[in-house]
């Protein structure tokens, strides 16, 4: 009589172990300093971590949804307490982050000077620019001046973030404690992620979900490694896109302005407004939608752009082109496109691809779950790119949480993959594992199609051509 009760306490039980392993696991891999040196052992530690996030989340699934919330919200604490057990070792991004926050502080604009630029000598110290042969032999250094090298990278050319993000390095510059170094990001970035797990929980609740998805943002890998070690601010990003897709369905010009604040905080957002238009037919319902988003960008670069000498874009075109995705023949960009297309296709194939998918999202997609088709639109962007940037995925991961097809995921293993594995695995593993992540969607589809699945409630189309309530 007792045993339907001892179920669900087993399952609590096996889930909280297995969240505990991952934490676990998750401190060695983000202490492990072999990603130049030794990338196989830390490849093991990656595997490790994402094998316990697959069991967690799985095991999850047999807890009383009552303990759930609580559940999914210790995870997620102890998730990000485990990310901050070392210093940044797989980016160094968040270098330019505190450099970037130390100009501003000093009454600069970012976008005006490199960081290898004489003229902000007076700025540096022995942490972002260390001095002797000792101190530069060391794995990230690169050299500015006889005797001198940072651990800032390409610091001969300008920053490419956007306002927002540069707003929040001048904040937490100005917040945080004299001597703390990366230690200040770090813990903003652990905020930041605990920040988008509430938000994830109350979009959920509101719109009467299973908070269990939540869980694939909190208990992520990804999230603990690239949102808190290494101080993404593709976090603060996701935290903006996650409230924007929260209430675009009631308010499209909160939405909208909310979009514009994530936009200009890692551009990528721009890639969930087609999400956001889903089922939108009236043009007056779309310009309340983009107006908005417009305005807050322009208006989040203007105090920028009245105090700078150079360009705002710093060097995006240049971070674009070396990246590869001006040369589709370069670096692992278009992979998959490239294994069945010639190279000069690529970019062509990419926006008829993303044009045909748009399309269809803004045509049959849910306009009361804009993530649905956000994720639809995101994932395939990905898939169709391969970008080589692990953290990119970190807004992929938060669209998962919030539509719940957990098959999607395999994209973000699959930048893990591209990023930290591949001088282990070999030069393929780009390939492969875009493969195996585009495989396990269409596997994830064809099973939601078998089951008759719809996600969410009735689709309710808006003509574009009648006005407004």
């Amino acid at each position: 009589m007792n045993e339907p009760r001892r179920l669900p306490r087993t399952r609590t039980a096996v889930t909280v172990l297995l969240l505990a392993a991952l934490t676990a696991v998750v401190v060695p891999a983000v202490r492990d300093e072999g990603y130049v040196t030794d990338p196989t052992t830390l490849t093991w530690w990656y595997a490790a971590a994402w094998a316990l996030f697959g069991a967690a989340v799985w095991s999850l699934r047999g807890v009383p949804r009552r303990l759930v919330a609580p559940l999914v919200s210790a995870g997620a604490l102890a998730v990000a307490l485990a990310g901050l057990a070392g210093p940044p070792l797989t980016s160094t991004d968040s270098f330019r982050y505190a450099w970037d926050g130390r100009v501003q502080a000093a009454g600069i604009s970012p976008y005006d000077h490199a960081p290898a630029d004489p003229a902000l000598r007076g700025l540096r110290d022995d942490w972002l620019f260390p001095r002797g042969g000792s101190a530069c032999a060391g794995p990230g250094r690169v050299a500015v001046e006889p005797g001198v090298c940072t651990r800032i990278n390409r610091p001969t050319v300008h920053t490419i973030y956007p306002p927002v993000a540069e707003g929040y390095f001048a904040l937490v510059h100005v917040l945080s404690p004299a001597g703390v170094r990366h230690k200040a990001l770090q813990v903003g970035g652990a905020l930041t992620a605990l920040a988008v797990t509430g938000a994830l929980l109350l979009v959920r609740g509101r719109a009467g979900a299973d908070p269990r998805t939540v869980a694939y943002w909190s208990w992520c890998p990804a999230v603990a490694v690239e949102a808190v070690n290494n101080a993404h601010v593709d976090g603060l990003a996701v935290l903006l896109s996650v409230a924007a897709l929260g209430v675009v369905a009631r308010n499209r010009v909160a939405g909208g302005a909310l979009f514009g604040l994530a936009v200009a905080a890692k551009l990528l957002p721009a890639v969930l407004l087609p999400g956001a238009l889903a089922g939108v037919r009236r043009w007056r319902d779309a310009a309340a939608l983009l107006l908005p988003t417009a305005a807050v960008v322009v208006l989040a670069y203007l105090p920028y752009v009245l105090v700078s000498r150079s360009s705002v874009f710093g060097y995006l075109g240049g971070y674009a082109q070396e990246e590869g995705y001006r040369d589709p023949g370069a670096g692992g960009r278009y992979a998959l496109l490239r294994l069945v297309l010639p190279a000069s296709w690529a970019v062509p194939a990419v926006a008829l691809g993303m044009a045909a998918v748009v399309a269809y999202v803004w045509w049959r997609g849910d306009p009361l779950r804009p993530w649905s088709g956000a994720l639809t639109v995101t994932g395939t962007a990905f898939l169709l790119m391969t970008p080589g940037y692990s953290w990119y995925a970190l807004l992929l991961v938060a669209l998962v949480a919030l539509d719940g097809r957990a098959e999607w995921l395999g994209v973000a293993v699959a930048g893990a993959a591209a990023y930290v594995c591949a001088p282990a695995l070999g030069g393929a593993t780009v390939q492969v594992a875009y493969g195996l992540a585009a495989a396990a969607v269409v596997a994830g589809w064809a099973a939601r199609a078998g089951k008759g699945l719809r996600s969410g409630p009735p689709r309710v189309a808006q003509p574009m051509w009648k006005e407004s309530p």
